[in-house]
């Protein structure tokens, strides 16, 4: 990263200046540092807040039209017009379009009521055809699967009303028997108490229907019916137009907006005297012949473009970008989930690419999960966006899976053995326990002494004190590693005494560099070896379960339950297969490894850009 500082005319500012730095997208706009009595803050003036006003609401009228227009029409272009036509444009569009959206809404709607009443018309239409168009009708459905519910209603009318109601009813396809009701007005009240406690559905007449009787609402909702169709599709041709018309111009519209409120926030960086500008800035050092060859063109001669004096590789004000192999990129994802590094240390995408996918195939370390997880990876990995990096994470993860399985001999468990013959090429971790152990601390004795590694390369330059400090500490880690393995005869008996010398020696140097803390970090180094162990816990566990789940078959009576079982064995450990190692790894990355050498608080790099573009940037 490079810092620039770029100079020149006010008036130039917002038509010239601040354009050509979007368009290039690569300036990381910063407040300027320099101090002067001419030079004021670039502050927000009153025309310049209607205009962000104007143009928030231009995106929001945009948004919301766009939100609901079909996807036709091209991509967006340059916006041509001016702002104020295109704020008028997109608040008469999005009216136009919430307007059109209302009444398809309502006529879908209204087009399901009529569906849910259409297979009680024909029986409701002659039931109540003759009717008292006087009274109060109600059409209610009689479940035939309780014989006893007609006198039950036909008993509580009678005790609400006496005499003076019509019952009629006619069986419906199914178990359901449509019946018309008629009462006298003043009797309705009564009427529908006595329904209630009957229990008997009715089927109301909607509002916008009702008449004074069922046999004139009927009619009206079945010639409603007959026009419905075409309305709905001459409303739904209608807005397809309008997006078809408009949808390229909204877009392209909305961008501009987006673009200009880039600029005017950026203001609030800018330094000015009554005729100049200053502005500050970090762009990455292959792209700043591009920034001032945009900007040469932009302004000419009136623009001077000055490359700031070196800062320091650790400068901590300098924005952060990951720049990594294609095949390492998937697993920034990871990295993001702790605080950005701060500029100039190091950057763990590569080491965590390399280490994560492996502990993860030495704890799931089965050829058949590996096989199923490389298959759901790839599924994952055909998409976009976020799934298409955990399909390439899951898709490491399971070639991983595949290699350990083929060393461990495991196809869901023992199965690969029983039935193929399938031998180990290194051990079997249903009964090596011990070397398994040794292997997983072997490995995390590696990445322990990496991770001490790279901290004392990364503090060498701002404290030296504390990169010998880590320096040393590795070395001690390596000598109580030498002094175990001559203890107990793995090395020759003559590394021992040589070991716990140079530890004695080791230790004041240590404290010098560490403080009294520096035994207790050597210690804590030590105890994450060991936290490494769970490796082979975890992976031990997976390749048990597996077992079991394979003797379900011949432990119950059924073949058949027996291998029910099984399967539902092996779905449950694969699953736990799956969140276990997941994770672990990332504990032992972001606690025995990154708490080493990491050091968190880094800057994101949000170069001043044209809205809705690609962020992958590289330094």
């Amino acid at each position: 990263m490079t810092k620039v500082r770029i100079l020149g005319p006010r008036d130039q500012l917002l038509t010239f200046a601040l354009p050509a730095v979007q368009q290039t997208g690569v300036l990381h706009p910063v407040a300027c540092t320099v101090t002067h009595p001419l030079l004021a803050t670039g502050e927000i003036t009153p025309r310049l807040a209607r205009l962000r006003r104007s143009l928030t609401r231009v995106i929001e009228d945009a948004d919301r039209a766009l939100a609901i227009f079909p996807e036709i029409g091209g991509a967006a272009a340059q916006w041509s017009g001016g702002l104020p036509r295109g704020a008028r444009l997109a608040r008469s569009i999005w009216r136009r379009a919430a307007a059109l959206q209302r009444e398809e809404q309502a006529l879908l709607e209204e087009r399901a009521l009529i569906d849910k009443y259409s297979s009680f018309f024909s029986a409701f239409q002659a039931l109540s055809s003759d009717l008292a168009a006087d009274g109060a009708g109600y059409c209610l459905v009689l479940r035939r699967s309780d014989p006893g519910l007609l006198e039950r209603l036909r008993s509580a009318l009678h005790n609400a009303v006496g005499e003076g109601f019509e019952l009629r009813t006619r069986p419906l396809p199914g178990e359901e028997t449509a019946a018309v009701l008629s009462v006298p007005n003043p009797a309705a009240p009564a009427v529908e108490r006595a329904l209630a406690e009957a229990q008997v559905e009715e089927v109301p007449v909607p509002p916008s229907y009702g008449g004074r009787s069922l046999a004139e609402a009927i009619p009206r909702m079945l010639a409603r019916a007959a026009g419905l169709p075409a309305r709905i599709d001459a409303v739904h041709q209608e807005l397809q137009a309008l997006s078809r018309d408009h949808r390229p111009g909204l877009l392209a519209l909305r961008k501009r907006a987006h673009d200009l409120l880039g600029q005017i926030e950026a203001l609030s960086l800018v330094r000015m005297t009554p005729r100049a500008f200053v502005l500050d800035g970090w762009v990455p050092e292959t792209k700043r012949a591009t920034l001032l060859a945009a900007l040469r063109d932009a302004l000419g001669d009136a623009v001077a473009v000055e490359e700031l004096e070196r800062e320091k590789w650790t400068d901590a004000t300098a924005p952060v970008v990951f720049s990594n192999p294609r095949l390492f990129r998937p697993f920034e994802e990871l990295v993001r989930f702790m605080p950005l590094p701060r500029y100039g240390t190091v950057d763990p995408t590569p080491f965590l690419a390399v280490f994560f996918p492996m502990f993860f195939g030495l704890m799931l370390g089965d050829l058949g999960y590996g096989a199923i997880l490389c298959a759901v990876a790839f599924l994952l990995w055909r998409r976009k966006g976020l799934a298409h990096s955990i399909g390439a994470i899951a898709g490491a993860c399971g070639a991983f899976s595949l290699i350990f399985g083929a060393f461990f001999g495991e196809l869901f468990g023992d199965l690969g053995h029983r039935l193929f013959g399938l031998h180990p090429l290194l051990f079997s971790r249903e009964e090596a326990l011990i070397p398994f152990l040794v292997l997983a601390v072997a490995l995390g004795l590696v990445h322990v002494l990496l991770g001490l590694v790279l901290g004392a390369i990364s503090s060498v330059h701002a404290h030296r004190r504390e990169a010998v400090g880590r320096g040393v500490i590795a070395v001690m880690v390596v000598l109580v590693t030498v002094a175990i393995l001559a203890l107990s005869g793995i090395l020759p008996r003559g590394f021992f005494t040589p070991s716990i010398i140079a530890l004695l020696a080791a230790v004041p140097v240590l404290v010098v560099a560490e403080g009294l803390l520096g035994p207790i970090e050597l210690l804590a180094a030590l105890g994450n070896v060991l936290s490494y162990a769970r490796i082979m816990a975890l992976g031990t566990a997976s390749v048990m379960m597996a077992v079991v789940a394979n003797r379900m078959v011949g432990a119950v009576g059924s073949a058949a339950v027996g291998a029910l079982l099984a399967l539902l064995f092996h779905l449950v450990n694969f699953v736990l297969g799956l969140f276990g190692p997941t994770i672990h790894a990332l504990r032992l990355h972001y606690v025995e490894f990154f708490g080493k050498f990491y050091s968190s608080g880094g800057a994101e790099y949000r170069p001043l850009r044209p809205w809705n573009t690609d962020s992958t940037q590289s330094t």
